[in-house]
């Protein structure tokens, strides 16, 4: 169909094809998991990455402006039932794990804070701020109420703060 092209994502575990994936024309979806590369925290080598496929996009000659997204989970502590779900991710970090015998995988932190903390981890986070596209993992589990009680406490207490829209 017209347009095709433009409106598929790949959804890249590696620098390698990201790369791929901008050669291909294809729009760039990251997750929370990647190939650990460098050893450094994921956001900074989901970055490299972002920056990695953007190049390859530049030097594929495409004629289109790519898209770009990555996924995070984040919840602001805005009530004692935030707390209590997810009170103890505020001092998580990245995890390491090994997807096979070879391959060392990242996989990012959550983020969970009071608002005004939050929209200072969310500032550092180098794959969010050249991402265009932000895609909230949220667990379903907790029921429709909850989740879009996520979805509210982020959109009034952090995006505005974010300059996100």
């Amino acid at each position: 169909s017209e347009g095709l092209r433009r409106r598929i994502w790949w959804g890249a575990g590696s620098n390698a094809t990201a790369r791929w994936a901008a050669e291909q024309g294809m729009n760039l979806q990251s997750s929370t998991l990647k190939d650990d590369e460098t050893g450094e925290p994921f956001h900074v080598q989901q970055a490299q990455q972002i920056r990695i496929y953007q190049e390859a996009w530049k030097q594929a000659g495409h004629t289109h402006t790519p898209r770009v997204s990555v996924s995070r989970s984040i919840f602001a502590l805005t009530n004692q039932q935030d707390k209590a779900y997810f009170g103890g991710m505020s001092q998580g970090g990245d995890q390491i794990g090994y997807l096979d015998e070879k391959t060392r995988a990242i996989f990012g932190r959550s983020y969970a804070a009071e608002p005004d903390k939050l929209i200072e981890q969310l500032k550092a986070d180098e794959a969010i701020a050249l991402a265009d596209t932000l895609l909230l993992t949220i667990p379903n589990q907790l029921g429709v109420d909850y989740c879009v009680h996520v979805m509210d406490s982020i959109l009034k207490h952090v995006a505005p703060a974010l300059g996100w829209r």
